[in-house]
């Protein structure tokens, strides 16, 4: 924290950009869209004077009147849906008695009088009963909140305090119509038990529903590396891209904890003389505050509203010509960027963005660049942490994450799918113009300008990190694959995504030749071995960190098939759950085949079942390595 007091005023090197307003960045929807706008120097004159405290918000009703067919569509959108109240029309998975077996434990799903209910059994003894109260998602998955109660239907009374509302310990794959232990969706080690988890409230409230930005910051304010509560990502980028916040006005920012504090307390604000206690003082009181008390009722509303992204629009919903802003408007705060780059639009929206997509607070230690979470952090290498892995690389100034996403509705897999083409392209050469024609394209990619290897995503975004539906997804963090940091801190080389029969030796020399890079043969062996002729797929599964062993291989099981089976059959014992779930679902794809395996058992009685498997799978022809 660097407190300027020589200019008269506490200033705080922010972990987050203080243009965050939500989960997404809301600008005109669909792909392939022109980039945003160059930055201005100054906000407009008509931009709204205050938008991230509680009495600045109006609320996404508001909105319908003057926007309604965005309105319509962000109202259907998965976005919004993030957190509902669970009523009989809000939960696709099938409450029916199924059970759900965990190392002895079992969870019952159960339905009684139009409620849900999820039945817990410890193979220790005991049982606990949840009234499932809240969903959250449900694109890729479904999660759930629960009260405890002490019987179903008409003997469901609370067991408990009401408002603890625990994350349920199963979530429903909405894709594979199955029940799966719900914190292994991320990289986290493998789990004894069947176990609530803790208070939604203090777990998914800022990322999932509509908050007043000023909640959002107490982490940041005090340099806190805070749990997953919806905080500004800064701190976790590099200085040359943080954003600092400059407190203006210490006794108006005083005034406005004290109020946010009585509110979630439910006490009467103080008035009169501002508060003398130090400001940091005064924060982690309102932190506190925050984390204890703050419940579904001193939201803005549920789900992702309209002023998560937009930021607190109450001035313009009484006058449209006060403008919305994606960056916070205060006369308590203003934000400064770093020396030597100007403010835009687009890093404003991406920052929205960020604000939530920054899955970096999971507790997994390596990032890719070979960085560190808790160190020189380079990009996250699962689903969520898209934004700010986009911060990150080249494009963040010039591009926000709406030019290729809707924020107000679900997105067009097919639009998607073909941005990942040459089709593509079109996006990217409105910049990068001379990348425009066939011959400057092929002489810049070494690669047919109509083949899957001119694609600029394949090479600037490509597909390395671990998504929700098992499945890898693209890495946003917009770079290349000559970059020393990657080829010389990441495995395996991101050329062998593709050309999976490939060495080490045989790529870097490509790459070399190429485009005039060199690399440091001793970085190389300290990653692949001393042997650089091995297969750089092989060699990342045999001696890499987990996420990067999961990437090499699915993308093995992509390129080959069926051959793969047995070369990455070991990864179904990993001791982190989710690199199981990720291959063996490749695995079941190579194969054409259901993998039939419970990967939460034993790990022999895992290895066990898996040499059964695939000595009874089919051996179709493997897939050509392009």
């Amino acid at each position: 924290m660097d407190l300027d007091l020589s200019a008269g005023r506490w200033t705080w090197a922010l972990a987050g950009a203080l243009s965050l307003a939500g989960c997404a960045a809301a600008l005109s929807p669909g792909p392939q869209r022109s980039p945003s706008p160059p930055p201005s120097a100054s906000p407009p004159p008509s931009a709204q004077a205050s938008n991230l405290l509680r009495q600045d918000y109006a609320g996404s009703a508001a909105c319908a009147a003057c926007h309604a067919e965005t309105h319509e569509a962000w109202r259907r959108s998965p976005m919004h849906r993030m957190t509902r109240r669970a009523g009989p029309q809000e939960i696709q998975a099938p409450f029916d008695g199924a059970t759900f077996s965990f190392k002895g434990d079992t969870a019952t799903m159960e339905t009684h009088g139009g409620q849900r209910y999820i039945r817990l059994a410890r193979a220790s003894g005991g049982e606990q009963i949840f009234r499932i109260t809240k969903v959250i998602g449900g694109r890729y998955r479904e999660d759930y909140v629960g009260v405890e109660v002490t019987g179903v239907g008409p003997h469901d009374r609370p067991a408990g305090d009401p408002r603890a509302e625990p994350v349920m310990p199963v979530s429903w794959l909405i894709s594979e119509k199955t029940w799966r232990y719900k914190g292994y969706s991320v990289m986290v080690p493998e789990r004894s038990e069947l176990r609530p988890g803790t208070s939604w409230r203090q777990t998914c409230i800022y990322c999932h529903n509509t908050a007043p930005y000023l909640a959002s910051l107490y982490d940041d304010l005090l340099d806190r590396r805070a749990p997953y509560q919806g905080a500004v990502p800064d701190r976790l980028l590099p200085a040359s891209r943080r954003w600092t916040l400059d407190v203006t006005d210490p006794d108006g920012l005083r005034r406005a904890l004290e109020d946010e504090i009585g509110h979630v307390q439910g006490a009467a604000p103080r008035r009169g003389t501002p508060n003398e206690e130090p400001l940091p003082a005064l924060i982690e009181a309102a932190r506190k505050a925050s984390l204890r008390h703050v419940d579904e009722g001193d939201l803005i509303e549920i789900g992702i509203g309209c002023e998560s992204c937009h930021n607190g629009c109450a001035e313009h919903a009484r006058d449209p010509s006060r403008r919305p802003s994606f960056e916070v408007q205060s006369q308590l705060l203003s934000v400064r960027e770093p020396e030597g780059r100007a403010s835009t639009r687009a890093a404003a929206l991406n920052r929205a963005c960020a604000r939530c997509h920054s899955v970096l607070l999971s507790v997994y230690p390596y990032t890719w660049e070979g960085g560190r979470r808790n160190g020189d952090a380079g990009g996250s290498s699962i689903n969520s942490g898209e934004a700010r892995d986009f911060l990150l690389g080249g494009c963040a100034n010039a591009m926000s994450c709406a030019d290729c996403h809707d924020p107000h509705a679900e997105d067009d897999r097919g639009a998607l799918q073909r941005m990942g083409t040459v089709a593509g392209n079109a996006t990217c050469v409105r910049c990068h113009a001379a990348y425009q024609g066939g011959a400057a394209l092929q002489a810049h990619t070494h690669h047919p300008p109509d083949s899957a290897g001119s694609a600029c995503l394949a090479c600037h975004m490509p597909r390395k990190n671990l998504g929700l539906a098992y499945e890898l997804t693209r890495y946003h963090r917009v770079g290349s694959p000559t970059d020393r940091a990657r080829v010389e801190g990441d495995r395996p080389i991101e050329c062998a995504l593709c050309h999976a029969d490939r060495s080490v030796a045989s790529l870097i020399g490509d790459m070399e030749r190429w485009w005039g890079k060199r690399y440091r043969a001793e970085a190389l062996r300290a990653l692949y071995g001393p042997d650089l002729q091995v297969n750089a797929l092989e060699a990342t599964i045999a001696r890499g960190h987990p996420h990067e062993q999961v990437v090499a291989a699915v993308t093995l099981l992509e390129r080959i098939g069926a051959p793969a089976l047995p070369k990455v059959a070991g990864m179904l014992t990993h001791d982190y759950p989710l690199a199981r779930y990720v291959v063996g679902h490749g695995m079941a794809a190579a194969a054409g085949r259901p993998l039939a395996i419970d990967l939460d058992g034993e790990r022999d009685a895992i290895a066990t079942a898996a040499a059964r498997w695939l000595k009874a799978a089919p051996a179709p022809r493997g897939r050509p390595s392009p």
